[in-house]
């Protein structure tokens, strides 16, 4: 005779949700003790190929976006270097090869968090919990100002630059610009300016660590107005002094803006705050 079968028992099913769902992810505490757990060189290699794959893949898919915005990007470019018959190529393949290299840019560009965060995720394993909760406040910080140098650098100081070499004894040369080496004037202000704007973030990390004080920031002043000048000349890709003050003004400012940040929110440093 067969058996009748007894239903599942619900018992061991919660009637409702725990009281207490789990957190959402919080700054390190600077006052817990640090735990490292060690990885062999195997485990070390395995995680960065899996951090690499992911940038590409995430490179790959702003690909797609970069390729619609590469266009529009290009006959701006046009228009703010003066070539009114348009860039100037050498090679049959130039055209195609600049367009995508736009596009290839415009990817890194739009990738740039995903890529942050995974060579973050990568060396964080080996900071103190202090060191993290400073990593992890500076970098909205850190992006946000390498944006803003990058916005400078092509809605202001590139056009600008060009403004002024096209016009410069135009009676005497025929200006015709190469599209490769127009790219690349707007590519190195762009990146150099995005990464020389970083100057209040490594101003404030150096006074939080006890390397530099902001007192003694104020008195290298004279010292540092030289440095970055001369970091100007190294980012401009012309020689001309119009060029050259469009980058060193702006850093003159941070400069004075970082003393100012890390007057303010550096005033001890993590050595003396954990002391």
């Amino acid at each position: 005779m067969a058996r009748a079968l007894k239903p599942p028992s619900l018992k061991k099913i919660p009637a409702r949700l725990p009281a207490k769902l789990p957190s959402v992810p919080r700054l390190p505490d600077p006052g817990e003790p640090d735990v490292f757990e060690e990885m062999t060189l195997l485990e070390h290699m395995e995680e960065l190929r899996d951090r690499i794959v992911k940038s590409v893949i995430a490179i790959g898919v702003a690909f797609v976006a970069g390729i619609f915005l590469a266009g529009p990007l290009l006959r701006r470019i046009q228009l703010e270097a003066g070539a009114e018959n348009g860039l100037d190529v050498v090679s049959p393949t130039d055209p195609i090869t600049l367009y995508f290299k736009i596009a290839l840019y415009v990817a890194i560009g739009i990738a740039l968090p995903v890529l942050l965060w995974q060579f973050i995720g990568f060396l964080v394993p080996g900071l103190t919990k202090r060191e993290k909760r400073l990593l992890y406040l500076s970098l909205p910080f850190v992006a946000g100002l390498f944006l803003l140098g990058s916005a400078y650098g092509f809605f202001f100081a590139a056009p600008r630059a060009l403004t002024f070499l096209s016009g410069f004894m135009s009676d005497i040369y025929e200006w015709s610009p190469e599209g490769n080496q127009i790219i690349t004037f707007y590519l190195t202000l762009m990146i150099g300016l995005g990464l020389a704007f970083q100057l209040p973030v490594v101003m404030f990390i150096l006074a939080k660590l006890g390397v530099a004080s902001p007192q003694k920031m104020r008195s290298f002043r004279k010292y540092a107005i030289l440095i970055l000048l001369i970091l100007s000349a190294v980012i401009t890709p012309s020689t001309d002094p119009f060029n050259m003050a469009v980058v060193a003004v702006p850093l003159l400012i941070l400069y004075e803006a970082g003393i100012l940040v890390a007057g303010i929110f550096a005033k001890q440093p993590l050595a003396a705050a954990g002391a």
